[in-house]
């Protein structure tokens, strides 16, 4: 995809979004410019709030506004400026493109979330995109209780060309990925990508499988897992901070991935997980095709979140 097509994808993503901002912004400002006194800054703050951003980040957006002078008052597009800057300035340090660097290959990634996230073709996702960087990659289906997830996952590796490890529905997820790494080491795979079970109401479950599957691939590589992603559905709003608290604790997640940011009003919540965890987000899905996930410019979701258009550079 093109620079300018995921541009225009990514501000038509974000767009009911910024729309819902904008809702909750209109009559705050009277329609014109309007004074900041302290009652207009505690509804531009639960405004901010109201949209997803979070307390943190919106409690930011106030304190500057409060500091600034604004003598002929402030308009919506102003504000919107400033909600952009400071947008900005919470996403620029968790934007991080996932980085294959691990010796020896093959780096193992392991992908997490609960189901209905979008995980497993997330992780097709994030396969045809490690492709397109010239990565050799292999998929295992690791979610041994779906047979649906398993069946799903093998169809995507069929689709984008790229060789999976999978078993039978309630089979040992840690001996696939115990033959994972071992064909992978053997054919020169650098990206081992496994699927793993998204059952958040069992924890206690994930942990052990999580354990188990850890202890195997040290016999192979200490350094195993070398990442463990974390797959959010935007849609669900504040419910995704909640999934960050559990699976940051319950598997150790080291980065995020968020997902359906183009079907939702709540793509506000991409910064408030930025704000208050401050985890690497490595890339942001905007649709359902297969390259429809990569890093994001920081700037550019900014500016899209707060409905600005983009500022020449």
């Amino acid at each position: 995809m093109s620079e300018a097509r995921w541009h225009e994808k990514l501000f038509g993503g974000f767009r009911k979004t910024s729309d819902r901002l904008g809702e909750n912004l209109t009559g705050l400002l009277g329609g014109g410019k309007a004074a900041l006194d302290a009652a207009t800054l505690d509804e531009i703050e639960e405004a901010l709030i109201a949209s997803d951003l979070g307390p943190a980040t919106a409690g930011r957006i106030r304190a500057r506004l409060d500091g600034e002078l604004f003598e002929k008052g402030l308009d919506e597009r102003t504000l919107r400026e400033i909600v952009a800057q400071e947008i900005e300035k919470v996403l620029a340090p968790v934007a991080k493109p996932l980085e294959i660097e691990a010796f020896p290959r093959p780096q193992v990634i392991l992908v997490i979330g609960v189901n209905g996230s979008g995980k497993t073709t997330t992780i097709a996702k994030l396969a045809h995109m490690l492709q397109e960087q010239d990565y050799a990659v292999m998929l295992v289906a690791g979610d041994t209780f779906r047979a649906a997830a398993i069946g799903q996952l093998t169809v995507w590796a069929d689709r984008i060309g790229v060789p999976i490890i999978s078993g039978k529905e309630g089979g040992d997820a840690a001996g696939l990925v115990f033959e994972g790494v071992k064909q992978g080491t053997e054919k020169g795979i650098d990206v081992l990508i496994v699927d793993t079970a998204g059952r958040l109401q069992n924890k206690t479950g994930l942990m052990d499988e999580l354990a188990k599957i850890r202890r195997v691939l040290g016999r192979l590589n200490p350094a195993a897992p070398h990442d463990v992603l974390l797959v959010l559905d935007a849609t669900t709003g504040q419910n995704a901070l909640s999934q960050i608290e559990i699976f940051k604790e319950t598997a150790g997640v080291t980065g995020l991935i968020m997902t359906k940011l183009d079907g939702t009003a709540r793509g506000g919540v991409l910064v408030a997980a930025a704000e208050r965890y401050g985890m690497p987000v490595h890339a942001i899905g905007l649709g359902e095709s297969i390259d429809d996930l990569k890093p994001f410019d920081p700037a550019e979701v900014a500016r899209a979140i707060a409905g600005v258009e983009r500022i020449a550079r």
